[in-house]
């Protein structure tokens, strides 16, 4: 079966690696086309932060996030840091949706100001310049003024800032309930099914 949609999914150097590695999982098991973008500072944070080391390279850095995701379905293309030709690089090529998850400030800011000094910000870029659909997750305590009112120019072009925030409502048993909570709000915004979280008033 041919991946169902396409998505462009970053990795920056923000806590959260967990929330962008389980939407990664997700997107997969949804039978999308995805292609990742890591920063450098990205890899660092992922072997910090999870049991995952991932290699250089995008050939082997593939294998290691395909194994680590546990699916066969869907379709993953690690793309290189400067790897302009790559389709994300360009509005003819890009997928309709990206998603910066986690997304530090650093990359927030660079946005906000239209800059593409890698392939991250050039494809938060494309999309920005085509309309099309840009989510980012930005995981930072607490915000300062420059932050806010980046996210708020932001906003008001049109992107979607999902600050990785869980609720308690579905009562969270886990570290992974909580990673979850996001995750399934990210996937709402896609609009991508999901069943990791009760929505509000469910089984009541």
């Amino acid at each position: 079966m041919s991946p169902s949609r396409r998505v462009t999914l970053a990795f920056t150097g923000a806590s959260g690696a967990p929330y962008g590695l389980r939407l990664l999982q997700c997107l997969l098991a949804a039978d999308c086309e995805v292609f990742v973008i890591l920063s450098k500072a990205a890899r660092v944070v992922i072997g910090m932060e999870t049991d995952l080391s991932l290699p250089a390279g995008t050939g082997k850095a593939e294998q290691a996030l395909r194994a680590h995701s546990g699916t066969d379905k869907g379709r993953l293309v690690v793309c290189g840091l400067e790897q302009w030709t790559a389709p994300v690089a360009s509005g003819s090529g890009a997928p309709a949706s990206m998603v910066i998850c986690p997304c530090s400030t650093g990359t927030l800011s660079a946005i906000a100001c239209g800059a593409s000094d890698n392939l991250i910000e050039r494809a938060a870029d494309v999309a920005l310049k085509e309309r099309r659909q840009l989510i980012l997750v930005p995981r930072e305590s607490p915000f300062s003024a420059i932050h806010l009112e980046n996210m708020l120019k932001l906003a008001r072009l049109g992107v979607t800032i999902l600050p990785a925030a869980p609720g308690f409502y579905h009562r969270p048993e886990s570290v992974e309930d909580l990673v979850d909570f996001v995750v399934a709000r990210i996937l709402d915004q896609l609009g991508i099914e999901q069943a990791l979280v009760k929505r509000w008033g469910e089984g009541e």
